[in-house]
Parts: structure tokens; sequence; C-alpha cells
């Protein structure tokens, strides 16, 4: 079992950034890959970055060039900063591993882009 603590959502400007962390219950070097999806309201949740046990990240093209995921081994917490927020990011943020176990997901955290 992986416990997964999101925090950091909140309300910003467009333009403003955000980071958002996700706490492991155990280290994150067991884990295959970490990512991070969101989903709107009426949407399907979707892909915004991972980063695998290699270090190697891979962003959706809607976040490219603005979100930065990172990894901190010795916290087991993952990272995304949010640069240039658009009021399109507005969305729920999950924190998902892929464990030899299988996949475990976070509570999701808030975030609200207004303009």
């Amino acid at each position: 079992q992986v416990q997964l603590v999101e925090s950091g959502g909140g309300s910003v400007q467009a333009g403003g950034s955000l980071t958002l962390s996700c706490a492991a219950s155990r280290s994150i070097l067991d884990m295959y890959t970490m990512g991070w999806y969101r989903q709107a309201t009426g949407d399907q949740r979707e892909r915004v970055a991972s980063i695998n046990l290699g270090g190697i990240t891979d962003y959706a093209d809607s976040v490219t060039g603005r979100f930065t995921i990172s990894r901190d081994e010795s916290k087991n917490t993952v990272y995304l900063q949010m640069n240039n927020l658009k009021t399109t990011d507005t969305a729920v943020y999950y924190c998902k591993s892929e464990t030899r176990f299988g996949p475990f997901w976070g509570q999701g955290t808030q975030v609200t882009v207004s303009s």
C-alpha cells in the first residue's frame, strides 16, 4: 500500500504560480513512475506530467514550458511547479504512483485560476 497526500492547491489569478506537493508514505524510489493528473468539472482525468525512476520527465503539450515536475527523494515527495497559470488549468489535481503493487492515487487538491 502507498498513501499519497497532495497539498499546495488554492486560488490564483491568471499568470500566477503555484507549487503542488505529493508526499508518499514510502520511498518514491520504490515506484516506477510518479505523475500528476488533473480533472476539470465535466471532463475526463488527464495526465499532466510524470517522472520515472530514472528521473526522466514527460509533460502534456498543454503545460509544456509552464509546469515542472520534480522530486525530493529524501522527503519522498514529488512536486509540480506551475507557472503562468491559465483559467484552463482550473481542475482538481491528483498525484499517482505506479508500483509493483499497482497504481495508487492521492485524494486530490483543487486549483482554481481566475481571470
